[in-house]
């Protein structure tokens, strides 16, 4: 079954600039043209497009999804390498997840010294900006 542009995209989740960026990027073989100039796609056009899609939800780069849409053409025997790739994303995930646990303790901290009574109040954010150099923003006295 042969697809025109808009139906890909719109049978993907992706809109038209999308799927002309992931060509152009060679993540999908640009199709043959009909006489007319349109594009004309086959099925396998979608099921690239969501492979590409869901990797990227899994936190993959368009260049690791480059390498996994070679190894899903390469059957059983790129599985290693796959695994390779997914135990490096797995690695890397659990750092941003212990970065953004670090954060989001900091920021209750920050919450519970504002419940505080205004004289018992400290704000590491504010004194870490400060003592960080950074400009504090003067407020003019009408």
């Amino acid at each position: 079954m042969r697809m025109r542009t808009g139906q890909v995209a719109r049978q993907s989740g992706v809109n038209i600039q999308t799927l002309r960026y992931y060509e152009r990027r060679g993540l999908l073989q640009t199709p043959p043209r009909r006489p007319s100039g349109y594009r004309e796609y086959t099925t396998h056009a979608v099921g690239v497009v969501r492979f590409v899609k869901r990797a990227q939800e899994l936190g993959f780069s368009l260049d690791e999804v480059e390498a996994l849409l070679d190894l899903a053409a390469g059957g059983p025997a790129s599985c290693d390498k796959a695994r390779g790739l997914a135990t490096q994303k797995v690695a890397e995930l659990d750092g941003k997840i212990a970065s953004l646990r670090a954060m989001q303790g900091s920021l209750r901290r920050l919450v519970a010294t504002c419940e505080k009574p205004r004289d018992q109040r400290e704000c590491p954010l504010l004194e870490a900006l400060v003592d960080g150099d950074v400009p504090a923003r003067r407020r003019s006295t009408p």
